[in-house]
């Protein structure tokens, strides 16, 4: 349900190539550090948001969902479940068009309320692992 296999491709094949990614900064151990290289890999512009605003692979950071001054299609979580439905509301508010909860990221109250706001969404799973596999 949370990872809905035509969910997973509609996100990674028609909704945008723009991924804001939040929690991404230039700590290369962080699984959000490989996970956006993978993304960039797959043609994916990888937006970091993260409190220090770090430009990381290439790409302006901003602190914040609401301080990027362009539209983003996806957002990419890897903040602990206990804020990510912040940000999942973030995600509503800054008009995005999915919210991605990655591996170990679950809050099913902030699933519900993102899929009613009309975006779709995966949680508990990882781009860089689903791209290949759609790819065959």
């Amino acid at each position: 349900m949370y990872g809905d296999p035509a969910t997973i491709r509609k996100i990674l094949t028609e909704l945008g190539d723009t991924w804001a990614v939040v929690g991404l900064s230039n700590n290369e151990d962080r699984a959000a550090y490989g996970v956006a290289r993978a993304l960039q890999r797959f043609g994916k512009r990888v937006v970091p948001v993260h409190p220090k605003a770090e430009t990381v692979h290439g790409e302006q950071g901003y602190a914040s969902l609401g301080e990027i001054p362009f539209k983003v299609d996806v957002v990419d979580v890897f903040v602990n479940s206990a804020l990510a439905g912040t940000v999942a509301d973030e995600a509503v508010a800054a008009g995005a068009k999915a919210v991605w909860f990655q591996l170990n990221v679950i809050d099913e109250t902030a699933f519900a309320r993102t899929r009613e706001a009309g975006l779709e969404m995966v949680m508990d799973r990882c781009p860089a692992i689903e791209i290949p596999a759609l790819r065959g």
